[in-house]
């Protein structure tokens, strides 16, 4: 079916009408493929015309002249339980020769789900008038699976929103930039967001939304609170959403679960980019052995096509808490000691062990050895080996942060910094700058350090630091694994930080493949220090550096033996023991220089 353009006339509306159609199952879509050049073809819509509203919902728009080719639109309808009719209608701007054409209409999943002869288990549910049977996570959803209501209705209302009558009982998060937005029909921004609400499946319905227009930047954030629930009783219980992301510059959708009041929780599930324009549900598995809060948080893209759609939120086998959550206190890392210490006679120049009361010299903190009986005098220090598995950072922390913030988690955003990622984590393409595994596990579940490079701007730096060590031993080294992918990748030093005073040990810049590379940064003898990673920012987000496996290696200093030395060993000056194979060997073995200077 093809409009040529013949009259000059400045408007004309060309309408093509479908048959009425009773209804349509959940799942229904439709596909046409149409055509539209000419220089100035006009404007082409699909609209809805549902039996009982007076307004149409547009569904489908073509805006411009899309070239000398056929392009394929899919419309998603829904469960739609009224007749209803569809119309094509074009537009002509009365100043061209252009021709508009249509070819291949299809309806596709558009019956309701056949009757079943029976409906057993505890994974089904039999409808009730149409003797459907389906899934039982379907059930209690603000969805008309059945095409009888009967899965919808005897629901707690208290652990469902559709947004038609507000928020129900979510929250906005007074922490993050702004807020989401309720809305009936389309956005106001063209080539994004939605046209219509997913409940009702017309522009009648309400929904969410996040607008990505001015004032709004890049990264800023919009968290939507759900109210609070009990561990579930039977171990896990579903949330199920229906989210809409639609827009060349269409960000990210990020749900979080948290145990605690006062950090934005840990990860479920997340989601990057252009979706296409259609309603999409979700469906997560919940489970906590303490009470527990969802966050919804939608992050702004680069440019106002990036509005972001939520809808028909409900949760299956949760039941509401009614209590708060506890909060923690955001102490500094690797620096909090107990509020008590046990009775001692130490000075103020001795570390206490906190077991004992035992007195040691305050050099022997942080010195890579255990001196005390409970290990105690390493507790609040780097460890040895950190491979992060765990989601453990091993005592590194980040002192501008901390500075900024005490719980940046929430606080801070936008800035260059140091996190925590694994490969399983990663969005669609990131995996050409950020490592798709790490090095420890060699698998996407394993974790490593790296500085995302999506935040902050060229030139910016990240430092994250040990607490200070106070004394290591002449062969002491660090040896870590570093990933240097990507087009813009910045560069990344190790750094030595003594009081005011820093010098750089070792750098490396520009992309360096895509594959885990092993560093080693001789230390040796140094007293009251910090090590510091530092990652400089490239000329854009194409550039993560990241970090894995650091080891500091025979770092503990040197222990005067109680005895004197052996004959296989060298007794240096200041009466360490070392073996005589290390004279000579252009290392300080001895920390005094004594094993390279001795008496011929």
């Amino acid at each position: 079916m093809f409009i040529l353009k013949k009259s000059n006339s400045i408007s004309q509306v060309a309408q093509l009408r479908s048959p009425k159609f009773r209804h349509t199952g959940s799942n229904c879509t439709l596909s046409f493929w149409y055509y539209n050049y000419g220089h100035s073809v006009g404007a082409a819509e699909m609209q809805l015309f549902v039996d009982g509203l007076k307004q149409p919902t547009v569904l489908w728009r073509a805006y411009y002249n899309e070239g000398d080719q056929w392009l394929k639109a899919v419309i998603q309808l829904g469960r739609l339980p009224h007749p209803f009719q569809l119309s094509l209608d074009k537009i002509s701007l009365g100043f061209y020769d252009g021709v508009s054409a249509i070819d291949d209409i299809t309806f596709e999943n558009c019956a309701l789900p056949p009757p079943a002869l029976s409906c057993e288990g505890p994974n089904h549910f039999w409808c009730t008038d149409t003797k459907a049977c389906i899934d039982s996570s379907l059930v209690c959803d603000l969805v008309d699976n059945c095409g009888d209501g009967s899965d919808e209705n005897n629901c707690n209302p208290d652990l469902q929103c559709n947004f038609e009558n507000g928020l129900c009982n979510w929250e906005q998060d007074v922490e993050d930039d702004f807020d989401w937005i309720r809305i009936q029909g389309p956005t106001p921004t063209v080539n994004t967001g939605p046209l219509k609400d997913h409940t009702t499946g017309t522009a009648r319905g309400h929904y969410l939304y996040m607008e990505s227009s001015k004032p709004y930047q890049f990264q800023d954030k919009a968290v939507l609170l759900s109210p609070l629930f009990n561990p579930p009783s039977n171990g896990t219980c579903i949330f199920c959403f229906h989210y809409h992301m639609f827009g060349k510059q269409v960000y990210k959708l990020s749900v979080f679960q948290r145990t605690v009041s006062n950090i934005k929780g840990w990860l479920l599930w997340y989601k990057f980019g252009n979706q296409g324009n259609r309603w999409i549900r979700q469906t997560l598995y919940i489970s906590s052995s303490k009470p527990f809060q969802i966050l919804v948080k939608g992050t702004v893209g680069d440019g106002f096509t990036g509005d972001i759609g939520l809808d028909d939120m409900s949760f299956l086998g949760c039941t509401l808490y009614n209590g708060n959550l506890p909060t923690i206190s955001t102490t500094t890392s690797g620096t909090s000691v107990p509020a008590t210490l046990p009775m001692n006679n130490c000075t103020e120049k001795e570390f206490v062990c906190r077991a004992s009361g035992h007195c040691i010299q305050m050099i022997q903190k942080c010195d890579f050895r255990p001196d005390c009986s409970d290990k105690s005098d390493e507790s609040a220090c780097v460890m040895e080996v950190c491979n992060f598995e765990d989601r453990n950072l091993c005592g590194w922390y980040q002192p501008a942060l901390e500075e900024m913030s005490g719980n940046y988690s929430i606080h801070i955003t936008n800035v260059f910094k140091w996190e925590l990622g694994r490969g399983a984590n990663l969005y669609p393409g990131q995996e050409k700058h950020c490592p798709l595994i790490d090095h420890t596990t060699y698998t996407e579940e394993g974790w490593y350090l790296f500085a995302d490079s999506s935040n902050g701007e060229f030139g910016h730096t990240a430092d994250i630091a040990t607490p200070v060590i106070s004394l290591t031993g002449p062969k002491c080294k660090i040896v870590f694994w570093n990933h240097m992918n990507g087009s813009t990748i910045g560069s990344l030093e190790v750094l030595c930080k003594t009081g005011n005073r820093t010098s750089k040990l070792w750098t490396q810049s520009g992309s360096q493949g895509p594959q885990w590379n092993r560093a080693e940064v001789f230390l040796g003898i140094r007293s009251n220090f910090q090590v510091v990673f530092r990652a400089k920012r490239g000329v854009s987000y194409m550039g993560d550096v990241a970090v894995d496996d650091i080891t500091f290696e025979d770092c503990s200093p040197l222990l005067i033996p109680g005895r004197p030395c052996t004959s296989e060993e060298f007794t240096c000056a200041n009466k360490y023991c070392i073996p005589k194979d290390n004279l000579c060997d252009f290392v300080n073995d001895c920390a005094d220089n004594s094993d390279e200077s001795p008496p011929i």
